[in-house]
């Protein structure tokens, strides 16, 4: 299986992994802040907008251009923030039907990077890894954590 191919499928299986992290949780729990200033809720919302901030970023690359320009999400708590502010009030099955399509978007945009930027060191992985699959387990791990301690 070449890089590209096993790294889509990890961020797919850590992706159904989220889903199962969150699956049964009523409404009102995904609201209920308790991870600093955050409940599940925002924490979908920023993985959403770490999906839409990067799909462009993987188009550039299969076009053999830098990703971004440099220190453009130098930041990241305050990406984390403005990702999280934008969403302000939009109804957690939007919140559920976006997280949906930008991981979909995201995936498709990796999926049309030449393999070679796959490879260890390559433009496309850690940047694919970081946004996908990694990203996605650190979150899922919290929401467990978090459903094990009674979803308080």
């Amino acid at each position: 299986m070449s890089d590209r191919a096993e790294l889509l499928r990890e961020a797919d299986h850590a992706f159904g992994e989220l889903r199962e992290a969150i699956g049964g949780l009523a409404e009102e729990q995904m609201g209920r802040v308790w991870l600093g200033t955050w409940g599940v809720r925002e924490i979908l919302i920023h993985v959403s907008g770490w999906h839409r901030a990067m799909t462009p970023a993987l188009e550039h690359i299969a076009r053999g251009e830098a990703p971004y320009p440099p220190g453009t999400y130098d930041d990241f708590n305050a990406w984390n923030a403005r990702f999280v502010d934008r969403q302000t009030g939009v109804k957690i099955a939007d919140v559920l039907a976006e997280l949906e399509a930008s991981h979909r978007d995201f995936v498709a945009a990796a999926a049309a990077v030449p393999e070679p930027y796959f490879a260890a060191g390559g433009a496309a992985r850690d940047l694919f890894e970081g946004t996908g699959a990694s990203h996605y387990r650190e979150h899922t791990a919290q929401i467990r954590e978090w459903r094990r301690a009674g979803a308080r």
